[in-house]
């Protein structure tokens, strides 16, 4: 009984012993490419440090989510959250009337509910995005 139980999973056992044999064999080979002094590793020419001193002397441009100004940053940010009180005063009542007044309201209850955390999720990430760094 226990040969019966043990036949199926020894194609199993057996291809995973191969598969981690040939994975130690390539990782070996990795680490040895990876050693200092190793002959595979070259070292830094001149021209690649000219081309890394190119790219750190280049001043980043500001995007435009820094050019926005402050003011109009907590516009938006103003705007997003008055929509998303609406919306969820709006999943509120529609909870209640679902709930306590038997309306058939559910799927439009789902659907505020829906842009509710949508729009609670992007007004976060403009915050954060915005105004995280001070």
């Amino acid at each position: 009984m226990n040969n019966r139980m043990a036949s199926p999973l020894r194609p199993v056992m057996t291809s995973l012993r191969i598969v981690l044999g040939l994975l130690m064999f390539v990782l070996s080979f990795s680490a040895q490419a990876t050693e200092p002094g190793s002959p595979l590793q070259e070292p830094a020419s001149h021209t690649d440090m000219s081309v890394m001193e190119a790219f750190a002397a280049q001043q980043a441009e500001e995007g435009e989510a820094v050019k926005i100004s402050d003011q109009e940053k907590h516009r938006w940010l103003f705007i997003m959250g008055a929509a998303l009180l609406i919306l969820l005063l709006t999943t509120a009542a529609l909870g209640i009337a679902m709930a306590i007044y038997g309306k058939q309201v559910f799927v439009a209850h789902m659907l505020t509910a829906g842009f509710s955390v949508t729009l609670a999720i992007a007004h976060a990430v403009a915050a954060i995005v915005w105004f995280n760094p001070f």
